[in-house]
């Protein structure tokens, strides 16, 4: 679903929770309850207008801590029109956060060279770049061959002290009213992403911050200290603008090698801050790694609790590190969440169900519960080599692709938990899958039910070959919001109608849908036909135009609307190929053209319009809507009238159904189609039955590189109709013209009705 510009999806959480059929889950620890007071204490607690912080309760008054350091002061600003002065137009930003002055967080700049840009500076944006907003590489010299997808900032000089120079100066001109924190580091600083980024969020941006590893100058005053660039630091957004004034001056009068110690003389000198390494109860944590370290043996607390580490080397150490710290973190989260399990289930005693009321796995939503027979999710019976539920409706067919590695790895997943559970009385190894049963259920992720063939051994060497069922949930993680490009509901849509022979009795009914729809609300909409004529009809186009009563109707429409051009362009060919039609009518307009590729069955209106806006976007995205198909009344009303309310869309939804089996509707833009029509031009080679055999969404899924987006639409609703289907078309397309014909009869209660009424009048 998309809001917006955004994408939201959900994407299916690695790990997998297991459990037994015995009730027991393998994920939770045995932790005694406890009910009354407590030794902890509860910090960041709000009550009664006091602050609760580690144990000890502040008086909060005047929207103050005590401290003075309070950034935020609501305030009313009034608004009063002068009716003397005349109206303006307010022009809107694009989005809301520019509107109320709302910046990113964190934006992350490392200092490079030209000789390691290519190796520390990828070595450091393969690792950390990613976890932050943005990241830039601020380097002298740029390198003959920039590497691909850095944001690298030549400064044209490889004197440290004038890269650190230019660098806060390029900062504050391009990005200080863009972003709260700033936060440098060298590219052989190895920096954990989500603690820095955790640091950021629980400190104020209103106030003046240097924050980093404290050094001493060399026969410096004592209590002056500045930030060790290698171990990285953090500059407030306000502490940048309060020291841009004063950087020329300090490029002029403060000599020094290091382009740390110069800047942390800089913001002593005409700033009087020092750089500080705890704030607020905030500690920057650091470590010095030794040479030939270990990252993997290296245990120590400073080494787990660290915000950068620093020197690394090579890239190599790099890797190593991150891989190091992704471990302890994912350590943390699984410790984290079996804390939360425990207490979940412990809580679960105080309710009205008990622990009866505490599903199984703690913490993830229960099963869905249908209320209905038609909301009952199936399960999917597997093997090791079959599954029992294909696409094309076969009753089996073999299990292949990621089908068959996501029963290997839940087989792996379920015999190891099992292991971990046993171990060391019992370990067991795989025998044989005897049954497998998955489901997805919306509500809580991808379930599974395994029937395993084992073999048991003891400590003793013994062996026994057992039968054991456990059941398995891999859980959907959070919804994650995806960015998407910017598109608006004002662009104008060029609705493409091909008419054949066959169809121009129903253009009658399009025309009138689309002037109700389009015309008479002045929507941005602009139609064009193309009449598709055949041999025979277009040599006798001069005396009899087959296509007369359509051009009719559409001069009718132009003298009632005067201001709207309907223009028409006919076409000779036997076989209408969508491509052939789309080849022509592509090049009669401009490349930002936005198309909605219709059929004369499809009846347009304003809702399905804004969507075909939304979800057509240049360079990322083709829409191919699925239309609602009415079933055929002399089937699902028989002899009966249809009642009046049946004749509202939300009624009209219930006798038919979704057609997956037409492509024929489809939104997209004139400058993605001509790019997929290039890449085909090489495969084709004027091989016209191969244009034949293909459509439009065959040459995005096949040449274009897009997202094809595919998905129901109940905007559009089409009367029934029975199509007809033409052989010249390729045994493909010509048979999911077939199906759409028979599916869309009616359903099977109205067909078994209907077999029932005829087989009783047979026998009488």
């Amino acid at each position: 679903m998309r809001l917006s510009s955004f994408l939201a999806v959900f994407r299916p959480a690695l790990p997998l929770i297991l459990g037994l059929s015995l009730g027991c889950s393998l994920s939770l620890l045995m932790v005694s309850w406890t009910q009354g007071e407590t030794d902890e204490a509860c910090g960041d607690e709000l009550g009664n207008g006091r602050l609760i912080h580690s144990g000890h309760i502040r008086d909060v008054q005047d929207g103050q801590d005590g401290n003075g350091n309070e950034d935020f002061q609501p305030r009313i600003v009034p608004y009063h029109k002068d009716p003397n002065k005349p109206h303006k137009k307010v022009l809107r930003t694009r989005y809301i956060h520019t509107e109320l002055g709302i910046r990113e967080r964190l934006l992350v700049g490392i200092l490079s060279s030209r000789a390691t840009l290519n190796t520390l500076g990828v070595a450091v944006n393969k690792t950390v770049a990613h976890h932050f907003h943005r990241t830039f590489f601020f380097t002298g010299l740029r390198s003959a061959k920039a590497p691909h997808g850095m944001a690298v900032v030549a400064h044209g000089d490889e004197r440290p002290v004038w890269l650190m120079y230019e660098t806060v100066r390029h900062l504050h001109q391009h990005h200080a009213n863009e972003y709260d924190w700033f936060y440098l580091a060298q590219d052989d600083t190895y920096t954990q992403a989500e603690r820095v980024m955790e640091l950021v969020n629980h400190l104020s941006a209103g106030q003046d911050m240097y924050m980093g590893r404290a050094e001493e100058f060399i026969g410096g005053e004592e209590r002056a200290r500045y930030c060790h660039g290698g171990y990285g630091y953090l500059l407030s957004r306000s502490l940048l603008a309060r020291l841009q004034p004063h950087l020329d001056s300090c490029r002029n009068d403060i000599l020094s090698v290091r382009p740390d110690e110069w800047l942390g003389r800089c913001i002593i000198d005409y700033l009087g801050l020092s750089c500080v390494e705890k704030h607020q109860e905030m500690t920057y944590r650091y470590f010095e790694l030794q040479k030939n370290v270990d990252p993997e043996r290296e245990d120590s607390a400073q080494f787990k609790n660290a915000f950068t580490v620093h020197p690394v080397s090579e890239p190599a150490l790099m890797y190593r590190l991150h891989k190091r710290y992704n471990q302890i973190e994912l350590d943390w989260t699984y410790a984290q969440i079996q804390q939360l399990q425990n207490q979940i289930n412990n809580i679960s005693e105080l309710t009205p169900e008990g622990k009866a009321g505490a599903t199984w796995p703690i913490g993830i939503n229960p099963p869905f519960r249908p209320k209905t027979r038609f909301e009952v999710i199936s399960w999917e019976y597997f093997t090791e080599e079959h599954i029992y539920s294909c696409a094309d409706s076969s009753p089996k067919c073999e299990l292949r692709g990621a089908d068959r590695a996501d029963v290997n790895s839940v087989l792996e997943t379920a015999v190891g938990r099992l292991n971990e559970r046993y171990q060391p009385q019992l370990r067991f190894r795989k025998r044989r899958l005897l049954n497998g049963y998955r489901r997805f259920d919306p509500t809580r992720g991808m379930e599974y039910v395994l029937d395993l063939a084992l073999e048991a051994f003891t400590q003793k060497g013994h062996s026994q070959v057992i039968a054991k069922r456990v059941s398995l949930l891999k859980p959907l993680s959070a919804v994650e919001i995806i960015p998407m490009p910017y598109v608006t509901e004002a662009t104008q849509v060029q609705v493409i109608l091909p008419v054949t022979a066959h169809d121009q009795d129903f253009v009658g009914n399009f025309l009138d849908m689309y002037v109700m729809n389009a015309l008479d609300t002045h929507d941005n909409v602009l139609l064009t036909f193309l009449f598709v004529y055949d041999r025979f009809d277009a040599q006798r186009a001069s005396q009899t135009d087959i296509f007369a009563g359509v051009k009719a109707m559409i001069s009718e429409v132009e003298k009632r609307y005067g201001d709207v051009k309907i223009p028409w362009i006919s076409v000779k060919t036997e076989v209408p190929s969508q491509v052939k039609l789309m080849d022509i009518i592509s090049k009669k307009h401009p490349v930002d053209t936005l198309f909605f590729l219709a059929s004369v069955w499809t009846e347009v209106n304003a809702d399905f319009l804004n969507r075909c806006r939304m979800n057509a976007i240049s360079s990322w995205q083709v829409f191919f809507p699925i239309h609602f198909q009415e079933y055929s009344p002399a089937l699902v009303y028989r002899d009966q009238q249809p009642s009046a309310a049946s004749s509202f869309a939300s009624e009209s939804l219930r006798d038919g159904h979704f057609d997956r089996h037409v492509f024929e509707e489809a939104c997209f833009y004139n400058a993605d189609y001509m790019a997929a029509r290039t890449k085909m031009a090489a495969d084709i080679l004027d091989n016209d039955e191969l244009l034949e055999s293909m459509d439009v969404y065959e040459i995005f899924v096949r040449y274009s590189g897009l997202h094809v987006f595919r998905a129901v639409e109940p905007a559009l609703v089409q009367k029934y109709v029975h199509r007809e289907c033409n052989p010249r078309f390729s045994e493909d397309i010509y048979h999911r013209c077939v199906l759409s014909n028979l599916e869309g009869l009616a359903s099977r209660s109205h067909l078994a009705m209907a077999l029932f009424e005829q087989e009783q009048a047979n026998s009488t």
